[in-house]
């Protein structure tokens, strides 16, 4: 089944189009990463999908939900009932963590659960097994400004698994993490692929993306220039392609 699909999505800011006409979907248990150059239109692109941007053209469904359709011209959205059932099939891991300074640990995991609807002694019990899996229970309350920020991307990945959504949307998930410490949460994002979560994972960390995904998608100047396996990617004839994947990889 098709977690999400997404058809035509185009975006424009201030006159300017980001997103030019894009489509793509990803299955249940796929892991597609989404690739590119800073203003190719990546994060848009994930952001759209997950509906923190309205969408000017296109269309959008989760799990076979309409979230979103064109009619005339004009993207007409879902009403909110069923967009806040619609959100529930996703969980959205961002790249400065987000988490509220002045709870702890716990009550950032446990928090987003009450709010929808779990009551507090199910969402701590669900937030503890989240964060032993993630190797972070003896943290539970600690502030986040007492971890690094490996820890608090892990605390971020909690927050999102402990929603149990059917998949998880990361935003260049180690960008603001010094090279140290990038490792520990490409090694939860691995282990997550390994359970065969459904993820989109928009990456400049291209061995990575090569290891984990089925599938990965080049974005250059708001249009998908070239889908396929990591294999098929890496071992593309494209001038561009190669040139982009070398730069990344230092070659």
């Amino acid at each position: 089944m098709e977690l999400l699909k997404i058809e035509n999505c185009r975006k424009s800011f201030d006159g300017e189009e980001i997103l030019k006409g894009i489509s793509m979907s990803v299955s249940e248990g796929e892991v597609v990463s989404v690739i590119g150059p800073s203003g190719s239109g990546k994060s848009t692109l994930l952001r759209c999908a997950c509906m923190l941007e309205t969408m000017d053209g296109g269309s959008l469904s989760y799990a076979g939900k309409t979230a979103a359709q064109e009619k005339e011209g004009k993207v007409i959205y879902a009403n909110p009932s069923d967009l806040k059932e619609i959100r529930k099939t996703f969980g959205l891991v961002f790249q400065n963590f987000n988490l509220f300074p002045h709870y702890s640990v716990l009550k950032n995991v446990t928090e987003p659960q009450m709010i929808a609807g779990r009551n507090k002694a199910e969402a701590e019990k669900k937030a503890l097994e989240c964060l032993e899996k993630l190797g972070l229970k003896d943290k539970a309350k600690n502030y986040p400004c007492q971890l690094s920020g490996g820890q608090q991307q892990r605390v971020s990945i909690a927050r999102a698994l402990a929603l149990e959504p059917g998949g998880l949307l990361f935003d260049e998930p180690t960008s603001a993490l010094d090279p140290e410490l990038t490792g520990e949460v490409l090694k939860v994002i691995r282990d997550l692929a390994a359970m065969h979560m459904t993820m989109i994972i928009v990456t400049h960390e291209m061995n990575f993306a090569r290891e984990v995904s089925d599938r990965m998608i080049f974005m250059e100047h708001g249009v998908v220039r070239a889908e396929g396996t990591p294999e098929e990617l890496f071992g593309s004839d494209d001038e561009r392609l190669k040139s982009f994947m070398g730069k990344l990889n230092g070659n």
